[in-house]
């Protein structure tokens, strides 16, 4: 059986485009595996917290010295990083804020990405422990970023790409609805989006 996690990171709730795109990318994976179990994540309603001095703190403390206040500190962390792991598909809506992600999804990924415990370094380099997973990333935009002369200012794909790959997640596809901003174009880039989803 598989278990899907599917995070969600935008604070528009029904109105959302990156939550319409994620719900229907496990709508798909739901019917390639009719046994799998789903397990949602809201980062916005969870209020998932921003990284503190506490938190460092608590990642770089060895688990036998660890007082109550840090093992406090480091639960947020454990837990995103417990999902992953149990986790064999992970759909990640990740809608762009200006030419980047939301802050509460780069809040998660500062609680995950944790030397020792998700990555770790030796003489060959650097070297990911939470693969191999398949993920699917639902980006939400108001203007066209997979193409053409705005290209280049998308920081949501690249930056997601290079910082799950660090952590050994690195069998990604990505799917778009984007162009929601722009002139009569907001119900076919739906469709369009939508209509783009093909699972490998």
């Amino acid at each position: 059986m598989k278990n899907i996690l599917h995070i969600i990171s935008s604070p528009r709730g029904a109105g959302s485009y990156s939550i319409k795109l994620g719900k229907a990318v496990v709508d798909k994976l739901l019917q390639k595996y009719p046994d799998a179990s789903v397990k949602e994540y809201n980062l916005v309603d969870q209020k998932f917290p921003h990284l503190e001095e506490a938190h460092i703190n608590s990642f770089f403390t060895p688990a036998e010295k660890r007082t109550p206040e840090n093992i406090e500190a480091i639960q947020h962390s454990d837990e995103a990083i417990a999902m992953i792991e149990e986790a064999d598909i992970i759909v990640l809506g990740a809608p762009m804020y200006n030419f980047t992600i939301h802050s509460s999804l780069k809040a998660w990924l500062d609680h995950v990405v944790r030397a020792g415990k998700t990555f770790y370094y030796d003489e060959k380099g650097v070297h990911g422990l939470l693969g191999p997973k398949k993920i699917y990333l639902a980006v939400s935009s108001g203007n066209i970023y997979s193409e053409g002369p705005a290209a280049t200012m998308d920081h949501v794909v690249p930056y997601l790409k290079d910082t799950l790959g660090f952590i050994g997640l690195k069998d990604i596809t990505v799917f778009r609805i984007e162009g929601t901003s722009l002139p009569g174009q907001q119900e076919s880039a739906v469709t369009k989006g939508i209509e783009s989803i093909s699972l490998n």
